[in-house]
């Protein structure tokens, strides 16, 4: 049986995989494992729960709610707000855990349900485990006064705006700012931060209506928001994804910055006030080599970690670091955040600009990116890719090639016959040419055998 938990939480298409019935079962599970399990106040054990605006947010957002306080459980109904906007509020009010209901930059028919443990921390695989294994036994039914009860989270969008303001090292006065929301669980309290830290603000999809979540704009959609900054003649830009845990900017001539380069204004920023633990930035595999060497330039030094945000969290914990990311937009602040958070991102990239008198666009000279062209071959034995004589020969021609100027990275699929080949060189032909020679070298000796019809 495979696994029900993926790299964040479970996903899938809300009716299909991801029922009501499901999502209370999960919530039963979880109230064991993470509630009752866990706590020792003697109290009975609190949880946070938010989603995104998805229209199926509503039904299982109430399954999840009811299996909660069925398991004797209090329930904070936190309405929409964004992911790290729930791990905060179970970190501030000192529950026991939250409940995310969100797939993040998914379309709308899909969703999902996180789980964010004390403190509003993501889960470890062996506590999603624990839950998975949970859902098979009897669930915890107390009765009477043993009940959990919900309530409305009143002031949740309030506290979460209030922490925002306070991580800033410059206000935004004087600034034009596009926000674009992705029709999502920011199109509240983004553009208020932002007004509030003296932005003057244009906000552009911020009309949720549960089914236009991601559709057209946000961070994976960029092209209103280039269309809208120029339009307004605006400072830069800000894009979020659905569940607003993302931030890529887009500078006032209209050029993205993606991810590496916020992180690599950041950093720099943070290195110079002394605020930047060790001088050591986490980033995944995937990052592109120009952050590596504007950061080696700049005095800091890279951890590199495989590829998603949990994996970027475990770096940065195991080695108390306080700043890494990814190159989609995922940046995670550890002095003020426990997951990436997209609208603190944004506020931090725009005091930085208020901060220096530079436009992003100079900020972003800091870091030369490199070309990257991704190949993604199709069809074949991911699980040999290591193992390769002739795979590893031509890995090791293609980056005796490049030098120090370029690199090769051969990534299996963790989840479908799929080798990812990437590579970055100085020219966009060189890369092209070095990616498509290792692609056919995948293709042709770990192809899949056919088995013919009978």
């Amino acid at each position: 049986m495979s696994r029900l938990f993926g790299t964040d939480g479970v996903r899938g298409l809300a009716n299909g995989l991801l029922t009501s019935e499901l999502a209370m079962q999960l919530a039963q599970a979880s109230a064991v494992v993470l509630g009752h399990e866990r706590s020792d106040s003697g109290a009975r054990p609190r949880a946070v729960v938010a989603r995104d605006p998805r229209a199926s947010g509503e039904f299982i957002a109430a399954a999840v709610e009811a299996g909660l306080a069925s398991s004797g459980i209090d329930v904070y109904d936190a309405g929409v707000l964004p992911t790290p906007a729930a791990a905060y509020l179970v970190a501030d009010l000192h529950a026991d855990f939250g409940v995310m209901i969100s797939a993040s930059h998914n379309p709308a028919p899909d969703n999902g349900i996180k789980f964010f443990a004390r403190g509003g921390q993501k889960l470890p695989d062996e506590v999603e485990d624990a839950i998975e294994a949970q859902m098979g036994k009897e669930p915890h039914r107390p009765v009477g006064g043993d009940v959990g009860r919900i309530q409305r989270f009143s002031d949740a969008e309030d506290r979460y705006i209030v922490h925002l303001l306070g991580t800033l090292p410059h206000r935004l006065d004087g600034l034009t700012v596009v926000l674009d929301c992705a029709h999502g669980a920011a199109s509240g309290c983004s553009p208020q931060v932002f007004k509030d830290a003296g932005a003057n603000v244009v906000v552009i999809g911020a009309e949720p209506d549960g089914l236009n979540i991601n559709d057209g704009v946000g961070s994976t959609h960029l092209g209103e928001l280039k269309r809208a900054v120029l339009e307004h003649k605006a400072d830069l830009g800000i894009a979020h994804d659905g569940d607003a845990d993302r931030c890529l900017a887009v500078d006032h001539e209209g050029n993205e910055v993606d991810g590496d380069q916020i992180m690599a204004i950041l950093a720099v920023a943070l290195k110079a006030s002394g605020k930047l633990t060790d001088d050591v930035l986490v980033a995944t595999v995937m990052s592109n080599l120009g952050l590596k060497i504007a950061l080696r330039d700049a005095g800091i030094q890279i951890r590199e970690t495989a590829v998603g945000d949990r994996y970027v969290l475990e770096g940065m914990r195991d080695g108390g670091f306080n700043l890494g990311g990814e190159q989609s937009g995922h940046v995670i602040f550890a002095d003020h955040a426990t997951t990436g958070d997209g609208v603190l991102t944004g506020l931090q990239l725009a005091a930085q600009v208020a901060l220096t008198g530079k436009s992003l666009k100079e900020l972003a000279t800091v870091m030369t990116k490199l070309p990257q062209v991704l190949i993604n071959v199709r069809g074949v034995d991911r699980t040999r890719v290591k193992g390769d004589a002739k795979v590893a020969a031509a890995v090791a021609l293609a980056e005796a090639r490049l030098g120090d100027g370029g690199r090769v990275l051969l990534r299996p699929s963790g989840t479908e016959p799929v080798v990812r080949v990437m590579v970055e060189a100085p020219d966009e032909a060189t890369a092209q040419e070095v990616a498509g020679q290792l692609a056919d070298v995948v293709r042709a000796e770990l192809a899949l055998e056919l088995v013919a019809d009978a």
